[in-house]
């Protein structure tokens, strides 16, 4: 499965949707991880008009299953979520390998309660947090 990172650095996952300039995608398997690509946003996304800003960045990460964000609208949320994307509000220690890890070790079986959820076909409407715009 495909997962998204919302970083300014590649380790930490630290920026708003709406305004993130970078988003890593890995491919995450029950094998472990690797590095797919890193979709760059350029412009002044702090000015930029809403669907300008979001648009091209909903469609980029629309065969991910799971977006990790620092923050995200809410009505920009729930578009995703109806496209099957579970989102997950990351903590400010949270960084961008131990998740990688932890997913792994979720796919193995071993998948704390939240995780279980999200990776389950399921439950598509899972969403661990989420801020206004």
């Amino acid at each position: 499965m495909k997962v998204a990172f919302t970083t300014s650095d590649g380790t930490h996952i630290d920026t708003h949707f709406g305004v993130a300039k970078e988003i890593d995608i890995y491919e995450v398997t029950k094998d472990g991880f690797n590095f797919v690509e890193t979709l760059i946003f350029e412009g002044d996304l702090e000015e930029a008009t809403h669907e300008d800003k979001i648009t091209p960045k909903m469609e980029a990460i629309l065969d991910c299953k799971i977006v990790y964000v620092k923050a995200i609208g809410k009505p920009v949320g729930n578009k995703l979520i109806k496209q099957g994307i579970t989102l997950v509000r990351a903590q400010e220690y949270d960084k961008i390998p131990d998740i990688l890890h932890v997913l792994v070790q979720s796919l193995n079986g071993d998948a704390p309660p939240l995780l279980r959820k999200a990776l389950s076909e399921e439950n598509k409407e899972l969403v661990y947090a989420y801020d206004e715009e």
